[in-house]
C-alpha cells in the first residue's frame, strides 16, 4: 500500500495556457505539473481549463484525491471580465440621513456609467435610486429595487453615507435583493474606508462581475468536489493573498491582478527573493513590480482609468516581452511592440527549423486593423510567414543559456534577421543590440519610477526574471544596469507555484486620526477574523499595522496559512552561509561587512561605505529580511525595549533647517521582524507595546534604527 502523502495543487490561469503544478506539502518540492490551453470559449469558460489541468496533473503522476490538502487557483477571468465589458447592469440604491447630510450625499451616490474602453464604448451601465433614511422601509426598498431591475439593471448596490460606521442600513437593502434573488453587493463590505463616491464606484465595479465570476466559482468547485477532492477551494487575490472561495462570491473584484500577484509570491516564496525587482515575461507583456523587506509593494488598483479602493500588486505592464515584433523605420528599428508574434499568426524565428528559413523576404503589416504598418515579417520560401522577436535577438546574442525556455537556435535568427540588417545596413549583431535597446529604455524607466517611489537603493537591487520569456530580456536590462539577476530552474511555471505556496491575506483600512491602543487592537482583531473567515487557520495569522499621519488612515494587513501547516521550504541557515548570503546582497561597495547582532532566529550584519552604515537582516531560513543604508542595532531584553527605542530616536535624529528627520525601526522578536514608521515616539512605542507588551521579559530582541535619507 502506497504511503499517504500531503500535496499542495496551484493552478495558473494565464492568456494562453492554464498551469497545474504539484507539490509536496512537506518539502515544497515539485511533483509534477502539467498545462492546457486556456478555455476562454468553453461553455464553462475559462473553470474548464482549470479543472483539466488539475485532474490531468492528479492522473499523470498518480495522485489520490484524499491526498490532496490545499487547492488554489488564480484568475484572469475579473480582470478579462473588465478588458472585454463582460459585465452586468447595476443598480445603486443609495442612503443618507436629511438635511444638508442627504442632499450632498444624494449627489455623491448618483453615480454615472463607468466607462471601461471609451474607444470602443465599453462601460458598466450605472441606475441610480435614492432613499432618505427615515423611509428605509421594505415596501419603499422592494419597490425601489424592481424599479431599478425594470431600467435594466442585473445587480444591486447598497450604499449608505457613513456606512462605514454602521452597517445596518446596507443589510436592510441586501437582505431585501436577496429575498429577491438578485446578487447584492454592500458599499461597506468592499471598503470601510470614507470617500462616498469611491467607495460605491468600486462595489458598483465587484457587482457588475458577480453573476459571471459565481458561476464560474460554482463551476470549479463543484469540478474539483467530483474528482474527490474536498479540501476548500481558494482563489488568488490580487494583492498577493488566498482567499476560499466563498469568499469570493462576495468580492470577486479582489482577484482582479491575481495573475501576477501569483508570480510575485512564487519569486518571493520560493526564491529567496526578500529584495528585488521581479520581472514576469512572457510572449506580450511583462509584468514588473517591486518585492522590499519581504514584502511585495501594493497599491489600490486602477480599473479602466477609474481609482478604486482595491489593494493590489503594484505591478506595471509593458507592451515588450518575449514575442514582441519589432517596427522598423527607414534607417533604424523604431519600436518593439506591443504587438506580438501569435497575434501576426506567426512563429519565431529562433523556433524556425533553420533549413526552411529561405530566401526571407522583408514585409511590413498591420497585426490588427488600425495598427501602423511598420512590423516586420519574413515570407519563406516556403510560404510560412515567421517573425523576429526580443527572444530572438536575446539568441543572437548569446543571452540565452542552453537550460533557459527562450533558448532557440541562434543560427535561425540570424538568416531571418539578415534582410533586414541589410536594408538598414547594419549587422546582424548591431540589429539585435537595437532591438533590446528600445525595450531597456522602456524597462529603465519602469525601474527608475519604482526604485523612486520605494526607496530602493541601486546598489542593492536585483533583478529576478519569471515567465517563459525571461532570458530574453532580464539578462540584457541587467547587464545594461549593472544589476545581479537570477533567473530561476522553474521559471515558467513559477505563477502556478506562488499559488500553491500562497498564505491567506486580508486587509482592514479606517481613517482613525490619533488612534489609541485600543483602537488598533480592535483592527488587529478585525482583520484576523477576516483572515479566518477566508481561511486561514487562527494559530498562524500575523498582522502588520501602518499608520499614514498625513491622511490619518490606519491599516492592518492580517496574514496566515490555510488549515493544514505546512514546514518551511528551506532549511536552517547557518551564520558562515548567512554571512556570505549578506556579503552578496551587500555587493563590491561596501567593505568591513561583519556580524553586528544575532538571535536565534536572526543575523543582523554592518558594513561601511562613504561613511555610513549599511545594515542586512538575514533570518536563519537565509532570507535578506531588510535592507537598511544607513542604520544601527542594539540587542536587548523585551523587557527594555522602551529606553533603547528612546535612546536611539535621540541620537539617529537628522536637524534640518525646517523639520527634524526621525529613524524608523524594525525589530526582530520571535521569528518575526516588524516596521514601525511614525512622526512621533509616543505613537510608535504604542505599536511596539501591542507586539512585545506579551513576550516574556527576559527574551532577546533586536531593535534596528534605520536612518532616513536626508
Amino acid at each position: 500500500m502506497a504511503e499517504h502523502r500531503a500535496v499542495r495543487m496551484g493552478i495558473d490561469v494565464g492568456g494562453t495556457y492554464t498551469k497545474c503544478v504539484a507539490m509536496d506539502n512537506e518539502s515544497h518540492e515539485i511533483i509534477g505539473k502539467k498545462q492546457v490551453k486556456t478555455t476562454h470559449d468553453h461553455k464553462d469558460g475559462v473553470a474548464a481549463g482549470v479543472v483539466q489541468s488539475f485532474q490531468y496533473c492528479m492522473q499523470e503522476n498518480n495522485i489520490a484525491p484524499e491526498d490532496v490538502v490545499f487547492v488554489a487557483h488564480s484568475t484572469t477571468q475579473a480582470t478579462n471580465a473588465f478588458i472585454e465589458g463582460d459585465v452586468a447592469n447595476v443598480g445603486v440604491v443609495g442612503m443618507a440621513g436629511g438635511g444638508l447630510e442627504g442632499f450632498l450625499a444624494k449627489r455623491q451616490l448618483a453615480l454615472k456609467d463607468i466607462i471601461l474602453d471609451e474607444k470602443v464604448g465599453r462601460m458598466i451601465k450605472i441606475y441610480n435610486s435614492f432613499i432618505k433614511k427615515k423611509m428605509l422601509k421594505e415596501d419603499v426598498i422592494n419597490k425601489s429595487i424592481d424599479e431599478l431591475l425594470n431600467q435594466g439593471a442585473q445587480v444591486i448596490v447598497a450604499s449608505m453615507a457613513f456606512g462605514v460606521d454602521s452597517m445596518d442600513e446596507e443589510v436592510v437593502i441586501h437582505d431585501c435583493a436577496k429575498k429577491k434573488n438578485v446578487p447584492v453587493t454592500m458599499a461597506s463590505d468592499i471598503t470601510k474606508l470614507y470617500g462616498l463616491t469611491r467607495r460605491t464606484r468600486t462595489a458598483a465595479i465587484n457587482a457588475s462581475i458577480l453573476p459571471k465570476m459565481m458561476n464560474t466559482a460554482n463551476a470549479t468547485e463543484s469540478s474539483v468536489n467530483a474528482a474527490g477532492v474536498h479540501v476548500p477551494l481558494m482563489i488568488m487575490r490580487g494583492d498577493g493573498g488566498v482567499m476560499e472561495i466563498g469568499e469570493m462570491r462576495k468580492r470577486p473584484i479582489l482577484t482582479a491582478l491575481s495573475g501576477p500577484a501569483a508570480s510575485v509570491m512564487g519569486s518571493l516564496m520560493y526564491l529567496r527573493a526578500s529584495n528585488a525587482i521581479y520581472f514576469e515575461v512572457g510572449g506580450t507583456t511583462t509584468n514588473i513590480g517591486v518585492i522590499k523587506n519581504g514584502r511585495p509593494g501594493v497599491d489600490y488598483a486602477k480599473i479602466g482609468g477609474h481609482d478604486t479602493y482595491i489593494n493590489s500588486l503594484d505591478v506595471r505592464i509593458l507592451g515588450c516581452a518575449g514575442g514582441s515584433m519589432v517596427r522598423i523605420g527607414s534607417k533604424s528599428v523604431t519600436d518593439v511592440g506591443p504587438r506580438s508574434a501569435h497575434i501576426a499568426g506567426c512563429e519565431y524565428a529562433c523556433f524556425t527549423p533553420e533549413e526552411e528559413i529561405v530566401d526571407p523576404k522583408i514585409e511590413m503589416v498591420s497585426p490588427k486593423q488600425g495598427d501602423p504598418n511598420d512590423y516586420v515579417i519574413l515570407l519563406l520560401k516556403n510560404g510560412k510567414r515567421i517573425c523576429f522577436t526580443n527572444t530572438c535577438a536575446a539568441n543572437v546574442l548569446g543571452l540565452v543559456d542552453e537550460k533557459y525556455f527562450a533558448h532557440g537556435n541562434a543560427n535561425s535568427a540570424r538568416k531571418a534577421m539578415q534582410p533586414v540588417a541589410d536594408k538598414l545596413g547594419i549587422t546582424v549583431e548591431e540589429l539585435a543590440t537595437q532591438i533590446l535597446d528600445k525595450d531597456f529604455e522602456k524597462v529603465n524607466a519602469t525601474i527608475s519610477m519604482l526604485a523612486d517611489k520605494y526607496g530602493l537603493d541601486h546598489d542593492s537591487m536585483k533583478l529576478v526574471g519569471c515567465g517563459g520569456g525571461a532570458a530574453s530580456l532580464v539578462p540584457y536590462c541587467a547587464g545594461k544596469m549593472g544589476l545581479q539577476y537570477s533567473i530561476p530552474e522553474n521559471a515558467e511555471v513559477i505563477s502556478s507555484i506562488g499559488v500553491a505556496l500562497a498564505m491567506v491575506r486580508d486587509v482592514v483600512e479606517r481613517v482613525i486620526p490619533n488612534p489609541t491602543q485600543e483602537d488598533i487592537r480592535e483592527l488587529k482583531k478585525e482583520a484576523a477574523d477576516l483572515a479566518v473567515s477566508s481561511g486561514a487557520s487562527p494559530d498562524t495569522i500575523e498582522i502588520h499595522i501602518e499608520i499614514d499621519n498625513q491622511t490619518g488612515k490606519v491599516t492592518a494587513i492580517a496574514t496566515g496559512s490555510t488549515e493544514v501547516k505546512t514546514t518551511d521550504l528551506l532549511k536552517a541557515c547557518e551564520e558562515p552561509e548567512a554571512c556570505e548570503l549578506a556579503l552578496q546582497d551587500f555587493g563590491p561597495r561596501i567593505s568591513n561587512v561583519k556580524l553586528a547582532e544575532q538571535t536565534d532566529k536572526f543575523y543582523v550584519y554592518k558594513g561601511e561605505k562613504d561613511g555610513k552604515t549599511p545594515l542586512r537582516i538575514v533570518d536563519t531560513k537565509g532570507f535578506i529580511k531588510v535592507q537598511c543604508s544607513d542604520g544601527a542595532v542594539e540587542k536587548c531584553k523585551a523587557k527594555d525595549y522602551h529606553e533603547v527605542v528612546e535612546k536611539l530616536w535621540k541620537e539617529h535624529a537628522v536637524f534640518k533647517t525646517d523639520s527634524v528627520l526621525r529613524p524608523d525601526y524594525f525589530v526582530c522578536f520571535g521569528p518575526r521582524v516588524t516596521d514601525y514608521s511614525a512622526i512621533d515616539l509616543e505613537q510608535i512605542l504604542l505599536l511596539m507595546n501591542l507586539d512585545l507588551g506579551d513576550r516574556e521579559p527576559d527574551e532577546d530582541i533586536l531593535i534596528i534604527a534605520s536612518n532616513r535619507e536626508i
